[in-house]
């Protein structure tokens, strides 16, 4: 899915996914410290600092694109990285509340290739870690004090609603027969442009950037986001497992109608017909029922999407998303160094796999 026009710095990506893992780390460590027991233990256990067993660890504590994106933010407005890092902690802690929710809501049970949460610390902690990190993102940000602080939280707390009217969304389209491409595209914005958009806009906010560059940035982020999503419901079909850490077809096992899906329902053809019947039938069936499918009933409807056009369609939306993001820079009188990492960014994240 490489634009045309890619050459991707796959060094300089590297130190900044790196930079942005590493600089707000002891913020991060020192806000989720602040948990009652055994909340502050499980939600090390998480973001990989513990095993199991509460033993120190190095897990795999994701790829640490937001916090990247907020760090760069600052930057973008003239402002040392340091100025985003309340931001780039809030959104983080955002990002994982989410995570902590959908995988129970999902019933998944590894992430980073390991178990998740609920799994080895049961729903319920699951739940309240999640709620006690979205309640520390904005403390995060609103102890600062400052009028910078309270703008930014405004738009943390914007882009933590529009996240969980799209993970709803997703979840009431599990039950749907049918979901068209623009509802797709809304629900997707929602749950995964609105805080990409928001990490790309709070560092500028905190760095003392003005409304039209952060309003800029917040746009790049939000098609960003939906470059990344397109990009991810394609490796939700057809992704290896190796690399995912999710079994085969895992968006499939769930019933997502995500854009391959979407799009393949949507063209003409007997492909798009056949599997329109499949996932009505679908639709009536238990989870329970749904999970004794054999590998082969999955595998059927990746090759009726992909027939129907429905990856295709979701790559070329992924390159659309790409250049738009890419020419909302456009609204911000940056470095060149500065927005070629941007770009760089952007084009990594429609060139991923994992």
């Amino acid at each position: 899915m490489q634009p045309a026009d890619a050459g991707i710095d796959t060094a300089g990506v590297t130190a900044l996914l790196g930079r942005g893992r590493t600089l707000p780390l002891a913020d991060l460590r020192a806000a989720v410290g602040r948990l009652a027991a055994p909340m502050d233990t499980v939600a090390a256990y998480h973001f990989g600092w513990i095993d199991a067993q509460g033993r120190p660890s190095e897990g795999d504590g994701g790829k640490a694109v937001r916090p990247a994106l907020a760090l760069l933010s600052a930057e973008a407005v003239g402002a040392a990285p340091e100025a985003a890092i309340p931001g780039a902690v809030a959104v983080e802690l955002v990002h994982n509340f989410s995570l902590l929710h959908d995988d129970l809501m999902d019933g998944d049970e590894q992430r980073r290739h390991r178990d998740t949460v609920w799994k080895v610390h049961g729903p319920a902690l699951a739940v309240l870690v999640g709620d006690a990190l979205f309640a520390l993102a904005q403390e995060v940000l609103l102890e600062l004090g400052t009028a910078e602080a309270a703008r930014a939280a405004r738009r943390l707390t914007t882009a933590s609603r529009a996240l969980i009217d799209g993970q709803a969304q997703d979840i009431s389209f599990e039950h749907r027969e049918r979901v068209d491409v623009t509802e797709c595209l809304e629900m997707e914005g929602n749950k995964t442009g609105a805080l990409l958009a928001c990490a790309c806009s709070v560092g500028a906010v905190l760095g003392g950037g003005d409304e039209a560059a952060a309003d800029a940035l917040h746009a790049y982020g939000y098609h960003l986001g939906l470059a990344f999503q397109a990009v991810d419901d394609v490796l939700g079909i057809w992704g290896d497992p190796l690399a995912t850490g999710k079994l085969a077809w895992s968006d499939l096992r769930r019933r997502k109608k995500s854009m391959p899906v979407a799009a393949a329902l949507a063209a003409p053809g007997v492909a798009a017909e056949r599997l329109g019947e499949l996932l009505t039938a679908d639709a009536k069936k238990s989870q329970a029922e749904f999970e004794d499918f054999d590998e082969t009933e999955f595998a059927t409807r990746a090759a009726l999407i992909e027939e129907a056009g429905g990856r295709a369609w979701a790559e070329a939306e992924a390159r659309r998303q790409h250049a738009v993001a890419v020419r909302a820079l456009d609204g911000v009188a940056m470095a060149p160094g500065v927005r070629a990492q941007f770009v760089a960014l952007a084009d990594f994240v429609i060139e991923r796999s994992r």
